[in-house]
């Protein structure tokens, strides 16, 4: 069973007690998960062949009436996201420099319904004092290794860490520094070697659907070119275009598609992109070779 359907589980056994409001929101804390683990993926640190690390402090920004429904529930659904991250990271084998944590905030200048989700490599003091170190206190506002998109200090006698980016790079709203890749992904992220051809799948509940033509058509029907069977999904629900770059388009589905957090009705894909459509999670892959 997936991470995410685990944590959906465990959400429905709260439904009816403490959670009860939290799935009047426009924002569903699945989809949050299904965030977190995106913004796992998108800032893994490879140290060395057994060592690929991974954020371990998390804010979620939520427009002023998503955090007000949630808010008071903030405590224990934190935990939960928190709890998840970690299952999935033991599922891919990522690490952490220290305990995981997910914060909920309230973020002015986002509608009801869209989230941003920030992160950063935060050591715990055992695992951050080394030579010349000290951990950090808070949320600094200045840049400094395992701040927010920047890699975590190494520990003493790991092998040295490529060059931090210049402040402001990889943070938010800014390109990302250079991926590790998923296990099972593909080559690593970076520029297309010359005469290389792109390959493009998509990955539903850990099952990958290859996309050999230009089009890809998801729905319930049994004429989709991949089925989904969830009565939320309409029986043509949506289309992916492969291309430079790749979309999604909605077919004028009846709940609609959330891309990487976002309801939308069409989208630019890259690869990790997740794609929401009734309750299930769809993958998007990319990679040359």
């Amino acid at each position: 069973m997936g991470v995410l359907k685990k944590f959906e589980q465990r959400l429905e056994g709260l439904v009816n007690g403490t959670f009860a409001k939290v799935f009047k929101s426009e924002v569903q804390p699945v989809e949050i998960a299904g965030a977190l683990q995106r913004e796992c993926d998108n800032n893994a640190t490879i140290w060395n062949r057994d060592r690929t690390v991974v954020p371990n402090d998390f804010i979620v920004e939520l427009s002023t009436p998503d955090f007000e429904r949630l808010s008071p529930y903030s405590g224990q659904l934190g935990d939960e996201l928190a709890g998840m991250v970690g299952d999935y990271a033991k599922q891919q084998r990522y690490t952490f420099m220290g305990p995981i944590k997910v914060n909920l905030e309230k973020a002015d200048d986002l509608d009801t319904g869209l989230y941003r989700v920030r992160s950063r490599t935060l050591a715990s003091s055992t695992n951050q004092q080394g030579p010349g170190t000290s951990a950090p206190a808070g949320r600094p506002g200045a840049p400094a290794p395992g701040g927010y998109g920047y890699p975590p200090a190494a520990p003493a006698g790991a092998p040295p860490m490529p060059a931090a980016p210049p402040p402001g790079r990889g943070g938010y709203g800014y390109p990302q520094p250079a991926q590790a890749p998923r296990p099972g992904a593909g080559g690593p992220v970076g520029a297309p070697a010359p005469g290389s051809r792109t390959r493009h799948w998509i990955e539903i509940n850990g099952t990958r659907h290859q996309i050999s033509r230009a089009t890809l058509v998801l729905g319930r029907s049994t004429e989709a070119d991949v089925r989904i069977d969830d009565p939320g999904v309409s029986r043509r629900h949506c289309e992916i275009r492969t291309g430079t770059p790749s979309t999604i388009q909605d077919l004028g589905s009846t709940n609609g598609i959330v891309v990487d957090g976002q309801h939308t009705t069409r989208a630019t894909l890259r690869d990790g992109s997740r794609i929401v459509v009734g309750s299930t999670t769809i993958i998007y892959r990319q990679a040359e070779g």
